[in-house]
C-alpha cells in the first residue's frame, strides 16, 4: 500500500494525498496525517485535492491577462478607502499586511518603510449584502468575473471536505465546521508580487508581504512556479524555511482563528513572501509571482474535546467579523494620498486580483 504522505525537503511541510480521503478508502489516515502537520507545523501541502489542472491553469491564465491591463482601467472597479470593505482592485502601496499592529502612526510609519511590492484584487460570493464584489465593467477582460466564480465555488466545496477530515481528527461529527460555512461568506485573493531588485528586499526597502500569520480559519493556497512563499520554523522562530512550489498541489494552512477555535491543538503559523534565498546577494530582479489565496471565516468557541478540568480553555467566545474587520481597516488605514504618490516610483505597475 502507497504512503499519502510524503514531505517537502526544503520546508519540512508533509505533503498528503487527499485522494484516499476524498475516495473513502482511507479517510481516518487522511485525517489523521492533515491533523498532525497542522498541529507541527500549521501547514499542509494537499495533493488530489478536487480541483483539476485545466481549472488551476485556467485561473493562473486569467491572472496573467489581467496583468494585460493598464492600471487606469483596472481603477475602474476600485477597493473603497477603508478595508472593512474587501473587494475590488487594490493598487501598489494601497495594502500593507502589518502582524497585530493596530496603531495608526505606526502602521503608517510601517507602509512609508517598507511598502509591499504587490496588486491585488478580491471577490466573494455574489449577492453578499454586507460586501458586494466590485467587478470590472462588462467589457473588459470578459469571462474573467465567471472564472472567478466558477472557481470560489469550487473551492468551497474543497474547503467543505477538508473541515470535514479536521472534524474526524478531532473525533466531533463530521459536519461540526462545515454547519458554520454554509453560507460561503470567504474570500478570493488574487494577488501580482511585482518582479523588484533582491537588494532592496535584502535591505529592507521592499517588501512582498511581511511576517504574519492569517486572520480567519484556514487559507487555501495556489502559488505559481516563481516560488517566495516562506513558512516559520515552528522549532527556531525567525528562521524561515522556502515552502517550494509544487504543481498542482493547494497549499493549506491554519489560521488565527481555527488555532483558537482548537483551544491551540492546531498551529497558525507565521510566514511571508520573499525573494527566494537562492537569489540574495545578487544584482538579479525577483521573479513576478501570482497567487491565489481562498480564505474563511466565522464565530467560535473551543471545539469540544480539545479541553477539559486538566486542560482548560484558553480563549473566551469571539465575533470572528468583528476581529476581522479590524484587522483589515488596519491593513487599509490613511493610505490613499501615499498611494497616489508613491505607486508610480516605488513599483513597476502590472496588475493584480486580491
Amino acid at each position: 500500500m502507497s504512503s499519502i504522505v510524503n514531505y517537502d525537503h526544503e520546508s519540512g511541510i508533509p505533503v498528503v494525498d487527499f485522494g484516499p480521503f476524498r475516495d473513502g478508502t482511507r479517510k481516518q489516515e487522511v485525517t489523521d496525517a492533515v491533523l498532525k502537520s497542522f498541529k507541527e507545523v500549521g501547514f499542509v501541502y494537499l495533493v488530489n485535492h478536487g480541483i483539476s489542472q485545466e481549472t488551476i491553469d485556467g485561473i493562473i491564465g486569467w491572472v496573467r491577462d489581467g496583468q494585460e491591463v493598464f492600471m487606469e482601467t483596472k481603477m475602474l472597479a476600485p477597493h473603497p478607502p477603508i478595508g472593512t470593505h474587501h473587494h475590488g482592485y487594490s493598487p501598489p502601496g494601497l495594502e500593507k499586511i502589518i502582524q497585530h499592529e493596530y496603531d495608526p502612526d505606526k502602521i503608517v510609519e510601517s507602509r512609508k518603510r517598507t511598502p509591499d511590492a504587490k496588486e491585488n484584487f478580491e471577490s466573494g460570493r455574489e449577492n453578499d449584502e454586507v460586501m458586494p464584489n466590485i467587478w470590472l465593467p462588462d467589457g473588459i477582460l470578459p469571462g474573467f468575473k465567471e472564472a472567478c466564480l466558477d472557481y470560489f465555488w469550487t473551492c468551497y466545496e474543497v474547503e467543505l471536505n477538508i473541515f470535514r477530515a479536521l472534524a474526524l481528527s478531532l473525533s466531533v461529527n463530521e459536519d461540526y465546521f462545515t454547519g458554520y460555512h454554509t453560507a460561503a461568506d470567504n474570500q478570493l485573493r488574487i494577488l501580482h508580487y511585482f518582479s523588484v531588485p533582491v537588494k532592496d528586499v535584502e535591505e529592507g526597502l521592499t517588501s512582498h508581504i511581511g511576517a504574519h500569520s492569517d486572520f480567519g480559519s484556514m487559507t487555501m493556497l495556489l502559488q505559481d512556479h516563481a516560488g517566495g512563499l516562506e513558512v516559520e520554523d515552528p522549532h527556531n522562530p525567525g528562521e524561515f524555511k522556502a515552502a517550494t512550489p509544487i504543481p498542482g498541489a493547494l497549499v493549506i494552512n491554519a489560521g488565527d482563528f481555527l488555532m483558537r477555535w482548537s483551544n491551540d491543538t492546531i498551529r497558525s503559523t507565521i510566514h511571508c513572501v520573499r525573494a527566494p534565498k537562492h537569489m540574495y546577494g545578487s544584482d538579479c530582479m525577483t521573479q513576478e509571482r501570482y497567487s491565489i489565496p481562498y480564505n474563511q471565516s466565522m464565530t467560535i468557541n473551543s471545539v469540544p474535546g480539545t479541553w477539559s478540568e486538566t486542560v482548560p480553555k484558553k480563549y473566551e467566545p469571539i465575533d470572528s467579523t468583528e476581529y476581522l474587520m479590524k484587522r483589515l481597516a488596519m491593513s487599509y488605514m490613511r493610505l490613499q494620498v501615499f498611494c497616489i504618490l508613491q505607486r508610480r516610483k516605488n513599483f513597476i505597475c502590472c496588475f493584480c486580483f486580491y
